[in-house]
């Protein structure tokens, strides 16, 4: 199913929650033609919200031979303003806006709110209206600023709200929107973790062959969950290539070579390349610059640890055409991935790749969210310890050191992300927050007193967050009590640091990384 997003606030989140009803869906940009949509074979389409209104120069239309495909279309908001004035439906601005919570009458319980009570809560936000529906549509409700706040044309299959279903405050959204997916455009909730295991391996058999694949494994459940799966549909052709850029966490090099290995049993070759990374990063602090040269890296990494693979395999005239990694969607979309997608930043894996790349890439996760990258891992049999690890970025403690990476900056980090992570798990908070970055602000500075002496030292920032799958996010309130053993703790046993301080900052505006 398509998400046609107009510039819309939620568009990502009417995408998760069509996933939540077992139903895939990618979003398009509204500039996509309507013959570059039905070349996707859309079983549906959900048109968006956005900020425009539908009668202002210039505002997003939408082209009317859309509505004569034959394909079953639900407009939501601006998406449900600028159906109706495509098909000769009336909207204006009225002078009464409906933001928040809202009361709509429901005065025909047709196929779209079909079950539904004669009043229920929805969530609005928009100031213009649907004054009268299209020819041929029923009106199923309205509201106090909305003449016409939901209608249907049930034979064409044509469905329109006013209100946005896939927020949580539209009691009766959820419903709604599978009431659309199952009646109106009679999809079966049929996209499960299951199906998408036996997609992918079949999908993956189809690219690879018989050609060998090296998979980047960095331990966690992204590239895990990728190496699994490229596993299970070509074997013994699979290397999996674990480089230790010397910018991971305390421990991390060695669970990876004992859990996932046991586990999976999976061929594993160890590249140790921390002196190389720190000499490409050296004087380096622009936070883009630092993420390009570890993607760029990597690769050159990658491309040595193929060679060898070969070699050791006794193939001297063969080659590894392919590249397994663990892209998932939010990393395509941050990275600015696909038709007016702004790029927040480069992420090691898409935005961050050098342009010689040498390797054909294999990305079976690449249009999942994280959520559902650990049900598809607990589907393979990936051991929990792993799928339910806490998210780490591939550029690792690289982007967490503010300034320039040096291996004494590293060591100081390295020593107060453990303690944080030592006192969560002791609380027993790594499955109620998404994950902690601890930041090192090596280019601050501030004046301490400890031992009865004046200090000088680094403050580092503690960063919980709570998220689905990263493309939102807000702060975790851990207790205090946790904050105050972790702050006790660094300051104790880092000499380095003599101050801890709390990110309370959502997404957006922030980003979950600092860099």
């Amino acid at each position: 199913m398509l998400v046609v997003d107009y510039g819309a606030q939620y568009a990502q989140l009417i995408a998760r929650r069509v996933r939540e009803a077992n139903v895939y869906s990618e979003i398009v940009p509204h500039t996509a033609s309507v013959s570059d949509m039905l070349a996707k074979d859309p079983a549906a389409i959900i048109l968006s919200g956005g900020p425009s209104s539908v009668y202002e120069e210039g505002a997003p239309s939408t082209d009317p031979a859309l509505f004569e495909a034959g394909v079953p279309v639900l407009g939501i908001c601006y998406g449900f303003q600028s159906m109706a004035r495509a098909l000769g439906g009336r909207v204006a601005q009225t002078g009464t806006r409906e933001y928040g919570g809202t009361t709509v009458r429901v005065q025909s319980a047709g196929g779209l709110l079909g079950g539904s009570p004669s009043q229920q809560t929805v969530w609005m936000s928009h100031g213009d209206s649907v004054q009268a529906a299209p020819e041929g549509f029923e009106v199923l409700a309205t509201s106090e600023g909305s003449p016409v706040a939901a209608f249907e044309d049930r034979e064409r299959r044509l469905f329109g709200m006013q209100w946005h279903p896939e927020v949580k405050h539209s009691v009766l959204g959820q419903e709604a929107l599978e009431r659309f997916l199952y009646d109106g455009a009679g999809l079966a909730p049929d996209w499960t973790p299951g199906n998408v295991v036996a997609e992918q391996v079949a999908a993956i058999r189809a690219q690879v062959g018989t050609d060998r694949v090296i998979c980047a494994l960095s331990g966690g459940v992204d590239s895990s969950v990728a190496a699994a799966l490229v596993q299970k549909a070509v074997g013994d052709q699979l290397t999996c290539v674990f480089v230790d850029h010397g910018l991971l966490r305390a421990g991390e090099a060695e669970q990876v070579e004992k859990d996932f290995v046991a586990a999976t049993g999976v061929n594993l070759k160890v590249v140790d390349a921390a002196d190389r990374f720190l000499r490409a990063l050296a004087g380096v602090t622009d936070p883009e610059t630092k993420r390009k040269i570890i993607g760029r890296e990597f690769i050159r990494v990658f491309e040595q640890a193929a060679r060898e693979v070969v070699e050791e395999a006794g193939e001297s005239s063969a080659e590894v055409r392919y590249l397994v990694q663990g892209t998932l969607y939010p990393d395509v979309v941050e990275s600015g991935g696909g038709e007016g997608a702004a790029n927040i930043k480069s992420h090691h894996n898409v935005g961050g790749l050098p342009e010689d790349l040498q390797f054909e890439l294999v990305e079976p996760l690449r249009t999942l969210f994280k959520d559902e990258v650990r049900a598809v891992g607990l589907e393979l049999g990936v051991p929990e310890a792993i799928v339910w690890r806490q998210p780490f970025p591939g550029p690792g403690l690289g982007i967490r050191i503010i300034g320039e990476v040096t291996a004494e900056r590293l060591e100081i980090l390295r020593a107060a992300d453990a303690v944080a992570r030592e006192e969560l798990t002791a609380a027993g908070l790594d499955r109620d927050i998404w994950q902690c970055p601890v930041v090192l602000l090596a280019d601050v500075r501030s004046v301490g007193v400890q031992g009865d002496g004046r200090t000088y030292g680094h403050p580092v920032v503690l960063r919980p967050v709570s998220s689905e799958d990263a493309m939102t996010a807000d702060w975790s309130r851990l207790p205090y009590d946790v904050l105050a053993r972790i702050s006790n703790r660094i300051t104790n046993t880092v000499p380095e640091i003599n101050r801890v301080v709390l990110d309370v900052t959502s997404k957006p505006p922030g980003t979950i990384e600092w860099e």
